[in-house]
């Protein structure tokens, strides 16, 4: 069994999953907005369980649902959820997101997710490591369309993409009634260009909240703004 990944208030093994703990569902878990106090929430592309544990040790919702297709995942993110202190509000599904939206019946407050958006044609040859990384995976409109068929009427999707992305994505999502209301774009030092967006997204329009973050000062040197995010899970910080 390899070595897991220590947060503060929780581990997670990462050895069958193709997809590591990145920067990326840890600034996602704690950007998301709990101001609608979500009782319901379903991570999607669960991976490690990385984001529904984040989600766990910041929220009280009773259902943390979250969802993998990849049988070896799957596996590990239960072993992660019935390892961590909020066992008995998390639950995984091995299923399709397509084959899942069909037959719950649940709806939820709070959807995130982590989505492969790996465009490109590059192959790396390891099934599952493309599986989890490219788009084909899980493709956007796919996403949105369960997202909105998932959602309740005041509920939130939050996403984390590539920013060369962005237009696009918010555009899909308007053909399923999906507006956005937040956006932090991520770079990784001031003079890198924009990499993330993470956006938060409802079925009411308002004004969109647009803000930035950079990550790094210089290398291993992290920004006031990084550390206040993120400093509650990253045990260095």
């Amino acid at each position: 069994m390899s070595k897991p990944f220590h947060f503060k208030k929780f581990s997670v093994l990462q050895d069958q999953c193709a997809m590591k703990v990145g920067t990326d569902s840890v600034l996602l878990g704690a950007w998301s907005s709990l101001k609608h106090a979500p009782k319901s929430i379903l991570d999607i592309g669960a991976g490690t369980g990385v984001l529904a544990l984040i989600m766990a040790q910041r929220s009280s919702a009773e259902i943390i649902d979250a969802l993998e297709i990849d049988a070896e995942a799957y596996e590990q993110c239960v072993y992660n959820f019935e390892n961590s202190d909020w066992g008995d509000r998390l639950f995984c599904y091995h299923a399709a997101l397509k084959d899942f939206t069909v037959e719950i019946e649940d709806s939820y407050d709070l959807i995130i997710s982590n989505p492969p958006f790996f465009t490109d044609n590059f192959k790396s040859g390891n099934e599952a490591r493309d599986k989890a990384r490219f788009e084909e995976a899980l493709p956007f409109e796919q996403l949105l369309n369960s997202a909105s068929k998932l959602l309740t009427k005041s509920g939130q999707l939050n996403v984390v993409i590539p920013f060369s992305e962005e237009t696009n994505f918010i555009s899909l999502a308007k053909k399923a009634d999906l507006n956005p209301n937040r956006i932090l774009r991520v770079r990784g030092q001031k003079e890198s260009p924009l990499k993330r967006s993470l956006i938060s997204l409802t079925f009411q329009e308002k004004k969109v909240e647009i803000s930035e973050l950079t990550i790094e000062i210089t290398r291993h040197k992290y920004t006031d703004k990084y550390i206040n995010l993120t400093k509650d899970f990253y045990l260095k910080l």
